[in-house]
């Protein structure tokens, strides 16, 4: 019977278990890719400073819909 808490070696396998520069070479590969082929969004200013913003109202409609402060 193997103990319950022994540390298991990582699989070799996929792309996880890469060297971490490899990894980043094939992503790269991909975005470059994308974009070529026009599938890649691009943010203009407009679009983060509403994202931004949307973002940041989300996180204060959490507090302010909650109980009434004791």
């Amino acid at each position: 019977m193997s103990d319950p808490f022994e540390t298991k070696t990582p699989s070799k396998r996929g792309f996880a278990s890469m060297d971490p520069q490899r990894q980043r070479e094939i992503a790269s590969l991909g975005g470059k890719a994308a974009h070529a082929s026009g599938r890649a969004h691009e943010f203009n200013s407009a679009e983060a400073r509403e994202a931004g913003r949307k973002g940041g109202r989300a996180g204060r409609r959490k507090s302010a819909e909650g109980s009434a402060p004791a």
